[in-house]
This record gives C-alpha cells, sequence and structure tokens, in this order.
C-alpha cells in the first residue's frame, strides 16, 4: 500500500510538503487491545489504517464507553490528531479491536501539507464530514431507537464483519460498544433468545433468525 492509496490527490501538493509527508511517516504493527491513541496523550497525529480494524470511543465520567465509529483498511483517522483541530474539544480513545498495521503521519507535517494544498484541506473536510454524520448517526440511535433494535443491528453488523452468523463477544463487550451496561445487555439477549432470533452461550451469540432480526432493527 502507497501514501497515494489514503490520499488520491497526493501528486496535487507542493513538492516539499509531499516529500516531507512520506519522510515524516512511521510504521506501527499492534496487536489487538492497543491503545493507540488517548484523550490524555496529547497528539498521536493521523492514523492511516494498513490493515486490521480500530475502534474510536468515548467514555463518560463513571468508566462507561461508547463507539463513535469504527475504521477499517484505506481508513483515516483525523481526530487522534485533534492538536490541529483547535475548535474541536474531543477526547477520544483508539484502539486496535483486531492485530493492525497503521501508518502515524504527525500533525504538524500533514497541517502544513493541507495549508499549502486546496485539494489536500478539501480531502481533509471531507473526512471530518464523514466522521461527524457517523457520530451523529449514533446519536440519533441512542435518541431514538430502543435497545432492542440497536443490539440487534449491532449483531448484524458484526455477523456480516465477521462473515459468520455465529459471533465470539462477551456481553460487556457489546455494552462498550452499545454504551450501555452489561446487564442491560444480558437481558435484552435473554428477550432475543426466548423469540428464536439468537442463541446465546457462555462467549458466543448465534443469529438463529435473520430475517426477523433485521425486520426488528429496521422497525
Amino acid at each position: 500500500m502507497e501514501l497515494v492509496d489514503f490520499f488520491p490527490m497526493l501528486e496535487e501538493i507542493p513538492k516539499p510538503e509531499k516529500e516531507a509527508l512520506e519522510r515524516a511517516l512511521s510504521r506501527r504493527r499492534v496487536p489487538a487491545g492497543t491503545v493507540l491513541h488517548s484523550g490524555m496523550t496529547g497528539c498521536t497525529g493521523l492514523l492511516l489504517v494498513v490493515s486490521g480494524q480500530l475502534r474510536a470511543y468515548i467514555v463518560s465520567p463513571e468508566g462507561r464507553e461508547i463507539t463513535l465509529y469504527r475504521l477499517f483498511d484505506r481508513d483515516i483517522c483525523l481526530l487522534s490528531a485533534s492538536c490541529m483541530l483547535h475548535s474541536l474539544q474531543f477526547d477520544i480513545t483508539v484502539e486496535a479491536q483486531t492485530p493492525s498495521e497503521v501508518w502515524v503521519v504527525p500533525a504538524d507535517v500533514y497541517q502544513k501539507a493541507a495549508k499549502s494544498s486546496a485539494a489536500l484541506a478539501n480531502y481533509t473536510n471531507e473526512i471530518m464530514a464523514s466522521r461527524f454524520s457517523e457520530v451523529m448517526w449514533d446519536v440519533e440511535q441512542i435518541l431514538w431507537k430502543s435497545m432492542d433494535k440497536r443490539l440487534a443491528g449491532f449483531l448484524l453488523e458484526e455477523a456480516a464483519l465477521e462473515g459468520s452468523d455465529t459471533l465470539r463477544l462477551t456481553h460487556e463487550k457489546i455494552a462498550n460498544h452499545l454504551g450501555t451496561a452489561r446487564e442491560v445487555v444480558t437481558r435484552v439477549l435473554r428477550l432475543l433468545q426466548e423469540e428464536g432470533l439468537v442463541r446465546v452461550s457462555r462467549g458466543e451469540i448465534a443469529i438463529t433468525d435473520e430475517k426477523r432480526l433485521r425486520e426488528l432493527s429496521e422497525a
């Protein structure tokens, strides 16, 4: 994979800034569970996902987590470089969900390149708008959808990502994604199981009626 795979307008960036981006790039391979950025650790820089899966989330004062969005191959995380976004006060944590390879671009180098290239600046704004839309979608789900519908949608999304109807997920992990308590997840899963939509066992959830589960999530 090359830098142009992340920035299609790379050749439009002035040569000095483009070469500075390429020189400053650092590569990291990390195991699942590695925290790549935390609001407490300052400005990490842009994270470019070469392979694997990252999760961006926030933590409430009580310690409850909620997933904002997930990042996959060729995705870019700008919020890990929040120091260059002075008007944005947003403490997020970015964690590797699977073994991952990421490239890190220092925020100051990227900011200089964006100031010299309107194409890169516009692309940056597009990425920010896309991430903001994802966060707003999450807010709408929390405000307007009941937990059974949100959980049904989450299980279907996980099944699509894993390519399997059998998911190795703990109730705690699901709760962290959805921003709720483990006990709530356990209770809703029990109801879905009673309805014949899923089968729950220790550390594993099997989707047994995808059609009805999808109807529930879209209701």
